[in-house]
């Protein structure tokens, strides 16, 4: 508990090396740009109107409208965009979407507070750190799959907690409660996965963990006390939750491996299992240009779990074989191309469907994300290709220029092109900010 909670106090005031404030910025706007994209989805639009009619205090901005409410309730819909689909970041060592909760969180307080960009920085990269790190200790996959419980809630609340704790600038022993009202306001179970219009997901993901977060900051900048334990005491939370944790990954490296460094943005607007299939057509395309009509076959590879979960969905961005289609007739995945459920009546697309094959492959399983792609030419050449490291991973990272591209994409759409330029470079920039509510302009939109 000294060592955690005085790290997390500390986290504002320490320098981060170079390649994690870059990566802070990437992660910084890659979820930015996921909250104005989900803006416009039906968890989005359900999260807009939650804002509108709580009304409150003009304090916090919700993304991509003419609202401004109270911190809480900004944190808790600018989190249900961040994660309306398959657009947002993700750590697989903790099974989490970091991001989706711990941006919101940082954004809120720090509107609230008008704490500088190198202060956001700190108090987003902070939040990576300590969310993640509660998950691994408490056992992945073991907490979602054996204990029913939602990996991504727990880790998302306890870090979007350290990140508004940061932003708050609270010191150790207010960082102990902080830590004490987070465990106890943690919650989600994994029952989100029968979830059809992703709302309830959105909400477990993102923001439900960056409501509780933000609630823990401000209860005890309040003045509100607590337990000093809470990881280590009688009848604590790692008892309460997995009384085989591992204790001593809660602190493992800390400041020393930034889990942010860790943590993948997705290059396409897909559900994770088909990322790896997607950068392998991209490969095979480029190494040997052809069409959809030259393509006889295409047969696609996914570990056993991952290819019943994209295994011809009735969403069009969870659904394998249609974003394969898509990808064969379009040279590539956009986001409109991702959600554009009438394209799936396309006859166009249904005939490249037919084509298509996903089969499960138990070696598969070993790996993170793998996928192979075979395709089949009607002249009868075969091109292969294993994808190992998906493109936006630690072992594959997307560079500046690429995360850019996608961000444009997601953003230009909804905001114009001329806003969505200037939040990218603000973003890129931000440590040179000296009032983070400097972003303001840039994410709202009237009308």
């Amino acid at each position: 508990m000294a060592a955690l909670s005085e790290y997390m106090s500390a986290a504002r005031e320490c320098a981060l090396p170079d390649a994690v404030i870059e990566k802070t910025k990437h992660h910084v706007l890659d979820t930015l740009a996921a909250m104005i994209s989900g803006a416009g989805l039906l968890p989005g639009q359900a999260a807009t109107r939650f804002a509108r009619g709580y009304g409150g205090d003009k304090v916090s901005t919700v993304v991509a409208s003419d609202i401004l409410c109270a911190p809480i309730e900004a944190a808790l819909a600018n989190g249900v965009m961040a994660h309306a689909d398959e657009t947002d970041d993700s750590h697989a060592p903790s099974l989490s979407h970091p991001g989706c909760a711990v941006v919101p969180a940082a954004l809120a307080v720090g509107e609230q507070l008008g704490i500088g960009g190198t202060h956001f920085l700190r108090a987003v990269a902070l939040g990576y750190d300590i969310g993640p790190r509660v998950t691994m200790c408490l056992g992945i996959p073991a907490l979602s799959r054996e204990h029913h419980r939602s990996s991504h809630s727990i880790a998302g609340a306890f870090g979007a907690a350290a990140a508004a704790g940061c932003a708050a600038a609270l010191d150790a022993q207010q960082m102990r409660w902080l830590l004490d009202y987070t465990a106890q306001q943690s919650s989600g179970i994994a029952a989100w996965q029968r979830d059809s219009e992703h709302i309830e997901k959105a909400f477990v993901f993102g923001g439900m963990p960056a409501r509780s977060g933000v609630t823990s900051a401000l209860l005890v900048r309040a003045g509100w006390t607590g337990i000093d334990d809470i990881f280590s005491g009688a009848d604590n939370f790692l008892l309460a939750n997995s009384p085989n944790a591992d204790l001593g990954k809660l602190t493992e490296l800390l400041g020393e491996r930034h889990e942010i460094i860790r943590t993948n943005i997705k290059k396409w607007s897909v559900g994770s299992p088909i990322q790896a299939p997607l950068d392998a057509l991209e490969i095979l395309m480029k190494r040997r240009p052809f069409e959809a009509r030259d393509v006889r076959k295409v047969t696609v590879w996914l570990a056993t779990r991952e290819s019943t979960v994209v295994n011809n969905r009735d969403i069009p961005d969870i659904c394998l074989q249609q974003m394969v289609a898509v990808m064969l007739l379009d040279k590539t995945v956009s986001f409109h191309g991702s959600h554009d459920a009438e394209r799936m009546r396309d006859p166009a697309v249904l005939a490249e469907r037919t084509k298509i094959e996903l089969l499960p492959e138990k070696e598969l399983d070993r790996g993170v994300r793998e996928a192979i792609v075979e395709v089949e030419l009607t002249d009868g050449t075969k091109l292969r290709e294993h994808v190992r490291d998906v493109r936006g991973t630690a072992a594959n990272p997307m560079p500046r220029a690429e995360v850019v591209a996608k961000c444009r994409d997601l953003i230009a759409p909804v905001m114009g092109s001329a806003k969505g330029e200037a939040l990218i470079e603000r973003v890129l920039t931000l440590e040179n900010a000296t009032d983070i509510r400097e972003l303001r302009p840039l994410l709202q939109r009237t009308g």
